[in-house]
């Protein structure tokens, strides 16, 4: 598995140097993104949802075909509150798996969709319900906004000191769980880079336990689908930052981001390339579900066709 990765890894770089960026756009035909849309994509990735910045990354690093100061994208301190595993074992309860793409047997499992219907003739289609994409998605994003919550007026509560509860004498004594029992929370920065070889955005993992001590790459594996950590999660080297990453390869990306597209297109959506990367980042979900980056985002998908 090592040696495989380290074969194809030395030819994707050669080809890469041999070769130049694409420049022609490929969005609606191969679900594939040339550099400047990836830059639109991800320009309107950070306006609309603030947590998302541009980072230059190292300068040694750096790709000329990218703006020097738009290298990668990067969101940090996101939550990961359990581990995958679990996620999958109240999925299978709930019903089963969603066959995303079979081809060659590499298939993508959305794992938190409906339940397979043997008898659809879109199996082979990626799941909108598990991309939570629906008629409503319709508005503006919302990724970690400043909604205002309604805090209660104290003149509602002129009679607490009447109140016989707050008289009690014997007070109840909370009691803290045994240590083992406590789920540690888990904390991740998640990058995307732009991938050349693929011509896809790649999004790249960097865990933290609950003191901020740096995750070894195997056990981010503990929150990725166990489908996936098996099939399409590699520990490689990050194009713009030090040390190994866990990274889901992007072999696939450019033909699951094509079913998705000719979907939206069916029902009458004429998919924009700005939004690229937010349907991206639902697809994501199907991979790294406990990982709380806002997926679950309300989105213009894009404009209609009749």
């Amino acid at each position: 598995m090592v040696l495989s990765q380290k074969i194809h890894g030395a030819f994707k770089g050669a080809v890469e140097r041999m070769t130049g960026p694409r420049t022609v756009s490929a969005f609606k035909e191969k679900g594939v993104l040339s550099v400047s849309e990836f830059v639109l994509a991800g320009d309107n990735l950070v306006s609309k949802c603030p947590t998302w910045s541009w980072e230059a990354g190292d300068p040694s690093k750096r790709k000329p075909y990218l703006p020097l100061e738009k290298q990668f994208l990067i969101t940090r301190n996101v939550p990961c509150l359990r581990r995958a595993a679990s996620v999958a074992e109240d999925y299978e309860a709930a019903g089963g798996e969603v066959l995303v793409d079979d081809e060659d047997n590499d298939g993508w499992l959305a794992t938190h969709g409906r339940p397979k219907d043997k008898g659809s003739e879109d199996e082979d289609l990626p799941s909108m319900d598990a991309l939570e994409i629906n008629e409503r998605d319709t508005t503006q994003p919302r990724c970690g906004g400043d909604e205002e919550e309604e805090i209660p007026d104290m003149e509602d509560f002129d009679d607490i000191d009447n109140d016989p509860a707050t008289l009690q004498s014997n007070l109840l004594v909370a009691h803290e769980p045994d240590d083992d029992n406590i789920l540690r929370t888990r904390t991740y920065d998640v990058s995307i880079t732009y991938d050349k070889y693929y011509q896809t955005p790649r999004v790249w993992l960097t865990g933290y336990d609950e003191s901020r001590v740096l995750l070894q790459p195997e056990l981010v594996m503990e929150d990725v689908s166990q489908d996936h950590a098996r099939k399409t999660v590699t520990i490689e080297d990050h194009p713009h930052l030090p040390g190994k990453h866990a990274s889901v390869h992007p072999c696939r990306h450019g033909a699951v981001m094509k079913k998705i597209i000719d979907v939206l297109m069916s029902r009458g959506v004429e998919p924009e390339v700005d939004k690229y990367l937010f349907l991206f980042l639902k697809f994501m979900a199907s991979v790294i579900p406990t990982i709380e980056y806002d997926y679950t985002m309300d989105f213009d998908l894009g404009s209609s066709s009749t």
